[in-house]
């Protein structure tokens, strides 16, 4: 079995917290609102985008409740773990539709404890304690996509 583990030379370690938090946003946008993961995502060192398919804008309180449940899970400790599988395992458990062609037979699953977990070949920190405090700076709403930007702090 072929184990790729090297992730895109372009990564830089300074982008670990960001990447991880992505990952948190991502498992709380699902679970706040049923919705998928992120359409679309920028990430930066600085300050990072996500898009998500939404039926309606999330009202004020809902973006207080994002940003509160984010760093919750943050301020958890939870680690940051690596596990290896084959795609057949993958397959019905994750979604396969991003994974490149030439991607390995061998794919990487990131879990952040038992609150997410997903396909990934990004760089992450060890334990969500290491993050620092998550702030949705804007968000806005148009043709069924909800856009927010956030930083850490």
């Amino acid at each position: 079995m072929e184990i790729n583990q090297a992730a895109p030379k372009f990564q830089d370690a300074s982008i670990a917290p960001m990447h991880t938090t992505e990952h948190v946003v991502n498992r709380t946008m699902i679970n706040l609102f049923g919705c998928g993961r992120a359409v679309s995502a920028h990430i930066e060192r600085k300050k990072s985008k996500l898009d998500f398919a939404l039926q309606a804008c999330p009202e004020e309180a809902d973006i207080a409740k994002i940003e509160n449940t984010v760093n919750e899970v943050l301020r958890s400790n939870l680690p940051v773990t690596m596990e290896f599988i084959s795609q057949e395992e993958a397959t019905g458990r994750f979604d396969m539709r991003r994974l490149p062609k030439e991607a390995s037979e061998t794919v990487r699953i990131v879990k952040v404890g038992d609150y997410d977990e997903c396909l990934c070949i990004g760089q992450h920190v060890e334990n969500t304690s290491m993050i620092g405090t998550f702030k949705i700076i804007s968000h806005d709403y148009k043709d069924g996509i909800f856009r927010m930007r956030f930083k850490l702090i």
